[in-house]
């Protein structure tokens, strides 16, 4: 049952948007090699800003995330490809419908 999640908002810098998209794209990969992940959306909500969410049974899966290889990619891109650092929220899941 999905009971945690992570919503992170990114605005990329100007010029750097096709990068932002490509990052996420490649972030895929990454979160594939994380079993505690359950679900994982790179997304685009205008031209210049974009979000992550990904969702976990519980808080061990969201904490093993949060210090795993995209968390620590992300912070290292950060200050090449965002206007400001990325803002990280915790949401506890109400409802779901994941395919299984």
């Amino acid at each position: 049952m999905t009971t945690k999640a992570l919503f992170v908002k990114l605005e990329a810098k100007p010029g750097k948007e096709n990068e932002v998209a490509k990052f996420l794209r490649d972030g895929q990969g990454l979160v594939q090699q994380e079993p505690a992940t359950i679900a994982w959306f790179g997304i685009r909500l205008s031209p210049t800003t974009f979000a992550i969410f990904d969702a976990f049974a519980d808080d061990a899966g969201r904490d093993a995330h949060l210090s795993g290889k995209v968390a620590k990619a992300l912070m290292e891109k950060a200050p090449e490809l965002l206007a400001e650092p990325p803002k990280i929220e915790k949401a506890d899941v109400l409802a779901d419908k994941l395919l299984g």
